[in-house]
């Protein structure tokens, strides 16, 4: 997020940053960085290989060059640059599933109703579609898939630091709950050889079986819902879990934790803090969008500690993992 910026020009450019969002979406969703992974190509080529109009391809790749996502070269063909292999299938972390998120329309629609979620604290999607976002999901199975890859990929970019910044010596069981492909429990299995772990998510979306084949020993998997009961652990982590949801939902996942964690267990939180420092705008705007999407909300330390009294935990520690999220740590009370 850009600091520091004082005048009307930089105003009209926050105000019209959606375009870069749209653009974005448009070339992840064509998958130009893919196309150009390769090596350079003309604009006829990649119009050819996208079924795209040349002329509007065109426009819309200067607007990208004038950004320093791809570059144009003095025989007229295109390349890609650092920030334009962010968009590409096959990198770690790829940030293409996040900009194809927006090719739905259902999406772009619901943050045009932010007024209606400032002015009466309602959720926007779900005033505006008549259902929640996951219903919606659920529904539209190709815009489901972007989202999971999406929550993959986001997981790979914090799942080092999770793991290396927490110390786990004191548990030998971990389930990760809502863990989807299991990245954060692979990265957290692979640092600390003594655990075992469980990914635990709804039945069509968990993991069968680890990426790496050397932790398949150490690795189960299991399907149901969070709101009914979680597998029995020493050590529970959530991440990107509570913040979708609002604090009675959070009360019922954790009292699911509480039932099931081993005596002396403990709870892992990995979300965003509000006021985490470096952190706060990029904070503040996932705080908004939780209120946009889902209907939930990025919390300050002293919010999860009082859904951690009202579950039956007391907040215990906030570990800084040197990337956007923290680790917060709750053991029973």
């Amino acid at each position: 997020m850009i600091k520091g910026m004082t005048g009307a020009g930089d105003l009209q450019d926050l105000i019209h940053s959606f375009r870069i969002s749209a653009a974005l979406s448009v070339a992840a969703e064509l998958g130009i960085s893919d196309l150009l992974a390769g090596g350079p190509r003309s604009l006829p080529e990649l119009a050819s290989s996208t079924s795209a109009d040349e002329d509007t391809l065109g426009r819309l790749l200067r607007a990208l060059v004038a950004l320093d996502v791809y570059a144009e070269n003095g025989d007229g063909t295109f390349a890609a640059t650092a920030l334009g292999d962010g968009l590409r299938s096959d990198v770690p972390g790829s940030l293409r599933p996040l900009a194809r998120t927006l090719q739905d329309p259902a999406i772009w629609s619901a943050w045009g109703h932010l007024t209606h979620s400032v002015r009466t604290g309602e959720n926007a999607f779900e005033a505006l579609h008549g259902v929640d976002v996951w219903t919606h999901r659920e529904g539209h199975p190709a815009q489901n898939a972007i989202f999971n890859d999406n929550m993959t990929s986001l997981s790979y970019r914090v799942a080092d630091g999770v793991a290396e910044a927490y110390d786990f010596s004191g548990v030998s069981s971990v389930v990760d709950i809502g863990g989807g492909k299991g990245i954060l429990l692979e990265a957290v299995l692979a640092r600390h050889e003594h655990l075992t772990g469980t990914v635990f998510d709804l039945p069509h979306v968990v993991a069968s079986e680890p990426m790496s084949a050397e932790l398949a020993t150490r690795w189960a998997t299991t399907g149901g819902s969070f709101f009914e009961s979680v597998p029995a652990a020493d050590a529970h982590l959530l991440k990107s879990v509570l913040h979708d949801w609002p604090d009675d939902r959070c009360v019922d996942i954790l009292r699911s934790c509480r039932a099931a964690l081993h005596d002396d267990g403990r709870v892992l939180l990995v979300e965003r803090v509000l006021g985490q420092p470096g952190y706060e705008a990029v904070t503040a705007f996932s705080d908004l969008n939780m209120l946009v999407l889902p209907g939930g909300r990025e919390r300050t330390e002293q919010q999860y500690a009082a859904l951690f009294d009202a579950a039956g935990f007391r907040l215990t520690a906030v570990v800084d993992t040197g990337t956007p999220v923290s680790i917060v740590e709750g053991r029973a009370a």
